[in-house]
């Protein structure tokens, strides 16, 4: 089984839309061949404090990949694998599904797995990885990563569909940690738990959301601090961050939105840089999904979360 391997740098979601700015820009060094020690320059950085600055060397090379979500490149040509057939001779690529219902207590949807092994087998990701969550039900699809509850009867079927992807695909699965919004009276297990559990079973890698970890804990009057005591870190090979939207439920108690459509606030760095005082550099992904920004907007925030890569690299070598 091929582990997961994404350079231990910052990268972001792409978006067609940046495609012409991504490769009219200096390109990096061929990410297959050459290692590149880190940089420890810094960067003017909006949502940091002090005030960085970064040498231009910083500025050239601070994307380490690129992260699609699976589902846009089922398809078996036209301009989608046109433009990411053209990052990836410069790039890493990780691939992010949204579709395989990996929670879901029926069995996997064959024939999507079927293309996302094509897919995988196409661009030989260093990356592969997917929700916590159900998302069909039959033969309807609802456009949604929906909860689960933690027991070991869902942990069995989670772990059997964990075993069926990482078999056709010959590769490690990493499994990202949701955001969620209600909890189950049914659940016997803590999330952090059936994660370590699933991880034991089938030695799957995990990939941890920050933001999610800030939203459901908001969302629950839960320590975001304790939850990521107990997360097996050992086993993160990917981080995620991202932006909320804020809101009241109907108890006028604070509920986050994992809206994908803000930078990173300022409570997520700060979990972010705690996480990476424990575990050196994880590949880190800036997720901006929806009112996307320009190119050079989205850039800063993975330069932001470089700069914390490299201090947490300084720091390891001091």
């Amino acid at each position: 089984m091929k582990p997961s391997q994404l350079p231990k740098r910052a990268g972001v979601g792409f978006k067609p839309e940046h495609f012409r700015s991504i490769i009219d820009a200096p390109q990096p060094p061929k990410h297959r061949t050459e290692k590149r020690e880190p940089v420890f320059g810094t960067i003017r950085c909006e949502n940091k404090n002090p005030e960085h600055r970064a040498d231009s060397d910083f500025l050239h090379d601070a994307l380490g990949f690129f992260e699609v979500h699976a589902e846009n490149y089922m398809g078996a040509g036209g301009p989608p694998h046109a433009q990411l057939s053209k990052l990836r001779e410069d790039y890493a690529l990780s691939v992010h599904g949204v579709g395989l219902s990996i929670g879901s207590m029926q069995p996997l949807d064959q024939d999507h797995l079927a293309r996302l092994k094509t897919l995988c087998d196409r661009y030989e990701p260093e990356s592969f990885s997917e929700h916590l969550a159900w998302s069909s039900h039959d033969t309807v699809f609802l456009n949604d990563l929906l909860p689960l509850p933690y027991t070991p009867e869902t942990l069995n079927h989670v772990a059997n569909h964990i075993d069926q992807v990482q078999n056709t695909l010959k590769r490690q699965m990493l499994l990202e940690n949701p955001a969620t919004y209600i909890t189950f009276t049914e659940s016997t297990l803590e999330e952090v738990d059936f994660l370590t559990e699933l991880v034991a079973r089938t030695g799957c890698g995990l990939l941890l959301d920050v933001n999610n970890v800030f939203v459901a804990s908001t969302n629950h009057q839960l320590d975001p601090r304790i939850y990521l005591a107990r997360f097996p870190l050992t086993h993160v090979r990917e981080i995620h961050l991202s932006g909320h939207s804020e809101t009241k439920d109907d108890h006028g108690a604070p509920l986050l939105i994992d809206s994908h459509d803000t930078p990173v606030k300022d409570p997520v760095w700060t979990l972010y840089e705690e996480v990476l005082a424990r575990t050196g550099p994880v590949a880190t992904l800036i997720e901006w999904d929806n009112d996307v920004p320009d190119w050079p907007t989205l850039r800063l925030e993975a330069q932001c979360a470089q700069v914390l890569l490299n201090q947490a690299a300084q720091s390891r070598a001091a």
